[in-house]
């Protein structure tokens, strides 16, 4: 699947767009939970490289699915095109690209290692992959 488009799931009507939604925002809800879990019950002293692991795959999914969520509604709300489920896969893909550059500046930061030219790099190539898979011809669904 070219661009990790959920699309797919709406597309071949394995689900509704209500339905999707429902099931994005409980799993956006769980994964926000499941950060707080590990946020304060975990000592990272303790934990170590589990307790990082979960604490940045917890926020990485979290992430994605509360920015994938918002980018879909604001699609929706400034958009004129009738059919709204093709935002679908734009928002999910656009919020892979930005949780991964929070997430990769948190670990940057934990590692002491967060320079401005390193968020800059990651930007730029963020953009670039962004502008690949724009590029990209879209079959029409």
């Amino acid at each position: 699947m070219i661009g990790f488009e959920p699309i797919f799931l709406v597309k071949y009507h394995l689900m509704s767009l209500k339905k999707y939604l429902i099931f994005m925002s409980f799993l956006t809800l769980f994964c926000w939970l499941a950060w707080l879990v590990v946020l304060f019950y975990l000592n990272p002293f303790e934990a170590g490289f589990i307790g990082y692991l979960c604490f940045y795959i917890s926020i990485f999914f979290a992430l994605i699915g509360t920015f994938s969520l918002l980018g879909f509604f604001i699609r929706v709300w400034f958009s004129k095109e009738p059919v709204i489920f093709r935002h679908l896969g734009v928002s999910f893909r656009q919020s892979l690209w930005f949780s991964m550059l929070l997430v990769a500046a948190l670990i940057l930061q934990g590692t002491n290692f967060l320079r401005w030219w390193n968020v800059l790099l990651l930007i730029i190539f963020m953009t670039f992959l962004e502008f690949f898979f724009l590029s990209k011809k879209q079959s029409h669904y």
